[in-house]
């Protein structure tokens, strides 16, 4: 019988601690809901959860990333919806004019209309925006990212759908004069009065009708610069292209509205500023760059427009919409705005293609993060049930252990009876 080192108290107070590590290691669990709240718990089970959480946060990422991608495209959608409305609208009206009831006049009014609808076409496209981003001026190009990886993503596109891109913006229109020239004899062969041009019967030439039906003058030099009397010698020489709409002589002068070859300008008036060298809209935006006679695109690649002659400060002029000012032009519009409408119907039809691939990218994400969590919680999620059965028999235990205790301590208490 030993006093200095009572075993059985020892042993039953390890016993104890253990018992009451257990309980306490319980308790936390249950607290807190993990099997695994430190590595020491189960650290392969950590880091194979880690890994699992990473691979969930990242699909449940990509599924409001596809989300987001959804709402680019729809907004672009419903852009072009409306642009298909301009569009048809255009062509109800080539389709009108190309109709011989109506006069020259009756054309002004169409074209008009038709001038305007292209500018808004290009508004559109100009204007749509997705967080700040234009959708529809061709410059976009993008990636969705749809996966929880690297490279897991989906690329789109989206063309220019704008009117000049389209070709339902027509040429620049500008005012210009020129004197009627007697080239020999003291006959006025060109009097006073308005005109209209017309294209003539032959091929490449052009006619200046009085308000009797009768050809006054002719261009044949195939863009209406040059008219020459048809009786006499008479000549109306202007700087640039007059193949449409009226001439108005008066006292000698010829005055018209020219036209020049669009190379890139969407539909719109432009004013054109020496001080900055560029053409602005009017809205005061810096379209182009350029000397007064040539316009390049601001980052100097593209040519959109060359004058004749050189614009002066504050000089203006019009970019209107496809031509349907006479029944020729008219039918041949008719043909070019089928075309548009095709384009845009393409450019939907492959927005509404992706859109429909979007969803389907969201429902597996949700699906895979689903299961993925599924089985992130079997390593990290604690069984409730079980775990409270594990903290009663710890609780049981730690109780029993300290009633050994107490009767471990007593032992040596019965020393004292040899010593009676």
């Amino acid at each position: 019988m030993i006093i200095n080192n009572n075993i059985p108290a020892l042993n039953t107070h390890r016993q104890m601690g253990i018992n009451q590590n257990n309980m306490q290691s319980s308790m936390e669990k249950l607290s807190s809901g993990m099997r695994i709240n430190k590595a020491g718990d189960d650290a392969a089970g950590l880091a194979i959860s880690e890994k699992m959480r990473a691979q969930i946060n990242g699909l449940d990422q990509a599924s409001r990333n596809a989300q987001d991608g959804i709402s680019m495209i729809q907004t672009a959608e419903g852009a072009l919806d409306e642009s298909h409305s301009i569009l048809q609208r255009m062509r109800e009206l080539s389709v009108q004019s190309a109709n011989d009831t109506n006069v020259a006049v009756d054309r002004e009014e169409l074209q008009k209309e038709v001038d305007q609808l292209s500018q808004e076409l290009s508004r559109i496209g100009d204007n749509t925006e997705f967080n700040t981003q234009n959708l529809l001026d061709g410059g976009f190009e993008g990636k969705f990212q749809i996966g929880a990886n690297e490279g897991q993503n989906l690329s789109l596109s989206i063309d220019d759908m704008r009117g000049y891109s389209l070709e339902m913006a027509g040429d620049v229109k500008i005012e210009q004069t020129a004197a009627v020239t007697d080239n020999g004899d003291t006959n006025t062969d060109i009097a006073d009065g308005t005109y209209s041009v017309q294209e003539s019967d032959t091929a490449g030439e052009f006619d200046l009708v009085n308000k009797d039906g009768v050809t006054v003058a002719t261009s044949d030099d195939g863009v209406g610069k040059n008219f020459v009397a048809s009786t006499g010698d008479d000549t109306l020489t202007f700087n640039e292209d007059v193949n449409s709409g009226t001439v108005k002589i008066d006292s000698g002068t010829a005055t018209a509205e020219g036209t020049v070859t669009n190379d890139g300008l969407e539909a719109g008036a432009y004013t054109y500023d020496s001080a900055d060298s560029a053409l602005k809209d009017d809205s005061g935006n810096t379209i182009a760059k350029g000397n007064g006679t040539t316009f390049t695109s601001l980052d100097g690649t593209d040519t959109l427009v060359t004058f004749s002659v050189s614009l002066t400060d504050g000089d203006e002029f019009d970019v209107g919409g496809i031509d349907i000012s006479s029944q020729k032009a008219a039918d041949a519009a008719t043909t070019k705005i089928n075309d548009a409408i095709e384009t845009v119907s393409a450019q939907r039809s492959s927005l509404g293609a992706t859109q429909n691939r979007l969803e389907h990218t969201i429902s597996n994400l949700d699906n895979s993060s689903e299961n993925l969590s599924a089985a992130e919680s079997r390593i990290r999620d604690v069984d409730m049930a079980a775990e409270m059965m594990e903290m009663t028999r710890s609780n049981i235990l730690s109780q029993a252990s300290q009633s050994m205790l107490a009767q471990a301590n007593q032992q040596p208490q019965s020393v004292l009876q040899l010593l009676g």
